[in-house]
Order: structure tokens, then sequence, then C-alpha cells
């Protein structure tokens, strides 16, 4: 990195007054390589921090994860898009580092029935929200929260509508709800479960791979991968770590930037109980799962002016959301999404057998001589046992004051918590976890 681009990435950082002499005087452990972690300890690290970053994969990055199996064609299995690039905090390490980015286009789309006929996204799109935006209503004249669910099958709107009618509102809570944050129709919050906000401005991918930002980020600091944390333990006025195997590291704090999924599963033992606040945060908001599926072919068979692909298939949520990147890259590539009980049943399935319900699903879509993919890979976000999901939503009794409750300081100020779970309002996102990280900082020097 050039004195530029330093100079560039510390403009950005806020400024700390007199927490900033106290800093070097500081130790920080920040548990998990992913966005979040990373973007803390680089800012940890730029105050003079004595910081260490513990990653329990044998690679940085986490939720972030660029294949290179296919030569000459990374491959982000993880985060693919910045979903907004006005003011987002990714656009500007993209910039700092001059990464090539691809707009995609959610207008470039077409949509097909499970008979072959075209489908009216506008049409159908409106019809369904409008029914949402229904439901959703009567569902916040309630005293409790329910889930979308709930409140879609009670809504009038959805008594009175037809077969065809419900089919196409199952598509799009499929791809604008579930698709979008994880979780299925029946966790996620009728009240809440949309309580996010996005930057101005289109949506890009990068060709080269989104760790190229996480090599960003990690350039010059003090990483151990294959370092899983077990337990942490106040000690004396600082934490005591423990790796697995035995190792213990000692710091003044301790900043947890681990998915949602391994609080909830108890991935890390911590010795003294944690806020009732944050436990309950933990127990409440829920981990959801979107799951890639990345096919290759050796010719485009289908549209290539097109982005986006949508089936309005016979098991809504299966094979329904696809991407070409033919038109924005020049490669003969689809990406099918699974997401919540679609992606977790399908789980259970080999590449192999991916594969072939990839290919049977297009030859419905475009017709029996579509031909099969040349190559495959596939994401399993829920058996991940470094993640347990993909990212976090609001289920049923989840509010923007829940995420608030997870995230900050606990016991006297030595444990810290951040991530995208932490964010109330762009969870579930990448640039949420960066923000989420940058703030943990501010709040950590702020005493």
């Amino acid at each position: 990195m050039n004195r530029r681009s330093v100079l560039s990435l510390m403009a950005g950082l806020p400024l700390l007054g007199s927490s900033e002499s106290r800093a070097a005087e500081r130790s920080v452990i920040v548990v998990g390589a992913g966005l979040a972690g990373l973007a803390a300890a680089r800012d940890l690290a730029a105050r003079g921090v004595n910081v260490t970053v513990l990653e329990a994969r044998d690679r940085i990055g986490g939720r972030i994860w660029t294949s290179n199996d296919w030569p000459g064609l990374p491959m982000d299995l993880g985060a693919s898009w910045i979903h907004g690039t006005n003011g987002n905090p990714l656009t500007k390490l993209a910039d700092v580092i001059g990464a090539k980015r691809l707009a995609t286009s959610y207008d470039s789309s077409m949509a097909l029935d499970a008979t072959g006929k075209a489908v009216d996204l506008a049409r159908a799109y409106a019809m369904a929200e409008n029914v949402i935006a229904a439901a959703r209503k009567k569902a916040e004249a309630r005293d409790a929260d329910q889930s979308l669910e709930a409140a879609l099958v009670a809504s009038p709107a959805w008594q009175k509508a037809g077969e065809d009618d419900r089919r196409l509102i199952r598509h799009v809570l499929n791809g604008s709800v579930e698709a979008e944050y994880g979780g299925a129709s029946s966790e996620v919050s009728a009240w809440h479960f949309d309580d996010s906000t996005d930057f101005g401005g289109g949506d890009v991918l990068f060709p080269g791979g989104f760790a190229q930002i996480v090599a960003h980020l990690a350039n010059g600091l003090a990483v151990r991968t294959s370092a899983p944390v077990t337990a942490i333990a106040p000690e004396g006025t600082g934490v005591a770590v423990t790796l697995r195997g035995g190792e213990i590291l000692r710091a003044d704090h301790a900043l947890v930037t681990v998915p949602l999924g391994v609080l909830k599963k108890g991935g890390i033992a911590f010795d003294r109980p944690l806020a009732s606040s944050r436990q309950r945060a933990i127990e409440t908001i829920g981990m959801g799962l979107l799951n890639k599926c990345w096919l290759r072919f050796e010719r485009v068979a289908w549209p290539a002016d097109v982005d986006w692909i949508e089936w309005v298939g016979p098991k809504p949520g299966y094979w329904s959301q696809w991407v070409s990147l033919a038109r924005v890259a020049g490669e003969p590539l689809l990406l099918a999404f699974h997401a919540a009980d679609a992606a977790r049943s399908l789980e259970a399935l080999s590449d192999a057998h991916m594969a072939n319900e990839a290919h049977r699903a297009l030859q419905s879509i475009f017709g029996t001589d579509f031909p099969a993919p040349n190559a495959v890979q596939v994401t399993r976000w829920a058996q991940d046992p470094f993640t347990h999901g993909a990212y976090s939503f609001n289920a049923v009794g989840t509010t923007p004051a829940t995420r608030k409750a997870l995230s900050g300081f606990d016991w006297d100020r030595r444990l810290v918590f951040a991530g995208e779970a932490c964010e109330p309002h762009a969870f579930g996102t990448a640039h949420g976890a960066v923000l989420s990280g940058r703030a943990a900082v501010t709040t950590l020097l702020a005493f």
C-alpha cells in the first residue's frame, strides 16, 4: 500500500480526542477475521492499539469467500454485491484499492411460469406487494408481533386470491423477503422484517472477487488463522481467551465479531454470564440462510442480455431466482439462489445431485435441449460450524432495540460485540459488518 492509500483510509476515521493517547496503552483481541473484525482491527491498529485477530478458519474473510477453483474465474460463494454504492464504506474501500466493479440490473429481467408462459413481473410484484402490505397493516394493529406468514394467510386479500395469484404472491414473498433476509415467512417479524436501509445507487459486484476487500483490510495486521476460540473469561482487569487446544491469550479487551449463529449455538463459552438483554437478543434475532449454486457452461444458452431470470415453478422457492453473468462479465455463468427452508432442504444433496436438479429446472424453463453445466460450486452455510447460517434476520419479537442490545459492551467494558447482526438498520449486509466493526472501535476507545 502506498502513502496516498494510507492517508485516504485514515481520512475516514473518527477523531477521538484524548482517548487517542490512551489507545497505545491497550491491547485488544479481535475474535473473527470477517469484515467486522478486520475493519475494527484496522482502525484499532491505526490508532496504535496492540491488536491480534483470531480466526477459526484456515482463511480470512468469514462470510466473504472467493473461490479460485475455476482458473481465471474467481467466484464469490459468500457476499457478492455492494448493495447501494453511494456513500457505502465498501465503495470507498474498493476505490482505495482500485477494484473493478460491474453493475447488475434488476430491471434487466425475464420471468416464466411452469408452463413456459411469460409472467408479467411488474403486475405480479405490484399485486403481491399490495397483498403483503395489507397483511402487514392488519398485523400492526395487533397487540403482539406475529410472523409475516401468519399475517398473510389471515388477511382478507389472501383469502380472496385465486390459486394463480397465490402462486405469484408466494414467488414474490420468496424473492423479496425470504431471499432478501434469509428467514422463512413463518419466521420473520410482520412488524419489523424490513427495518433496513440501503445506500442510494445501484448494486455492483467484483469480477475479481470480494476477497480483494478482505485482503486490503487485513494487510499489515497480526492475524492468526486456524485458531478457533472456545472460551472467554474475565481475568484481573482484562480478559483471557482460550483457543481450541488449550492455549490462552490475554488482553485488556476482547472484541467478538463471530456470526450470530455461533453465539446462538454456544460456540464460545463465556465464563461470566452476559447481560440479560444481550442474551435475550442472541435468542430472539434469527439466523437466516441463503445458499448459492454457481453453474458454468460451455456457452450461453439463455438470453444473453438478461441479468435476472425468475421462474414461477411448481414448488415456490426452488430454482426460482437466477442471475446471469453473460451480459455483465461476458461469461457463461448462472447463479441460483435458495433461501430459508428450501436452502436448508437442499443442503443434503451432493454437488452432482444439485447440478442435475439445476439442469432439470433449466430444461423446464428454457426447453429440453438446454445443455447441462460442465461445473458447479455449491454453498451449505447452515452446515458450516463457524457460521451456522448466512446472515441475521428480524425474527418475530425482534426490534431495532434488540440489535442495539446485542452490540456494545459487557463485563465492565472488557467485552465488546460487533458484526452485521448488531446493526439495527444494516443487518444482513457486508457494509453493515464494516459499519458495526468501526462503531465498536469508537465505543471501545471513547472512555
